[in-house]
């Protein structure tokens, strides 16, 4: 049995990842805070290929939910998760400006240490037989950091930074891989124009759809000789040095 844990894997680009697994032939451990019940879209996906999978409520806030998640995961499958997905991330509101400690420990708690603790419980339960996959996700913003959502960046560069770390550190008893999206599934923050003006704006003139990331993160779970590896899938957003979040461009036509 192939086992993937996928935090954040009930909504959106996780719920996609997911029914981009599940697809794949992976059993799910769908992760959530609150409510590990997967949207109506995942859940039909689900049952369409015949997925097994089962729901998990935990806080990354919080350490000791953190550190019980896998094993909770390994004593209801009765093996450990082989694939990790941290794709579970808090995203605040904030510039340097504004920040504040505790908006940074927040992010960090969630975006950035939480992936990497998980990521060490999975790999110390691999075996010989089976390598550990660790996959990330992060944001095109890694490569031209601006100043909106502070907390958040800071969080995904520090999980970047971790990335590399672990593919050193826990070879060979795992890879790890993270994917980077641009802008996928825009909030209604976004106008209609704004959006046509944005993704003109990308090297490739389009956006990401949630099954760009999904693919990505299945292109890297199979793939045995890669590790240490940032995949970009933004559309050619981290070749543009934008000034602002994409949120605050393009609102208007001049």
């Amino acid at each position: 049995m192939k086992l993937a844990l996928v935090t954040g894997g009930c909504h959106r680009v996780g719920a996609a990842i997911s029914a981009k697994l599940a697809e794949e032939g992976w059993t799910l451990a769908l992760h959530a805070r609150h409510n590990a019940s997967p949207d109506p879209a995942l859940l039909t996906r689900l049952g369409q290929c015949g997925a097994a999978w089962h729901g998990f409520v935990a806080d990354l806030a919080y350490e000791a939910e953190i550190e019980t998640l896998v094993g909770r995961v390994t004593a209801h499958f009765g093996q450990a998760p082989h694939l990790l997905v941290n794709n579970a991330s808090l995203f605040g509101q904030d510039d340097p400006s504004s920040l504040t400690l505790g908006a940074l420990v927040d992010h960090f708690t969630v975006n950035t240490a939480a992936p990497v603790l998980l990521a060490r419980s999975v790999a110390a339960l691999a075996t010989s037989a089976r390598r550990a996959v660790i996959i990330n996700i992060l944001d095109q913003r890694i490569r031209n950091p601006v100043g909106d959502q502070a907390s958040y960046t800071i969080s995904k560069l520090a999980l970047a930074g971790a990335t590399e770390m672990l593919a050193r550190a826990l070879a060979p008893a795992a890879r790890v891989c993270a994917v980077a999206p641009g802008l996928t599934m825009p909030t209604e923050d976004y106008l209609p124009a704004q959006l046509a003006r944005l993704e003109q704006a990308m090297p490739l003139g389009l956006l990401p759809e949630p099954e760009d990331i999904a693919d990505a993160v299945a292109y890297l779970a199979a793939a045995e000789s890669v590790t240490g590896q940032v995949l970009f899938v933004d559309g050619g957003a981290h070749l543009t040095a934008f000034e602002r979040d994409f949120v605050y461009l393009g609102k208007d036509a001049g």
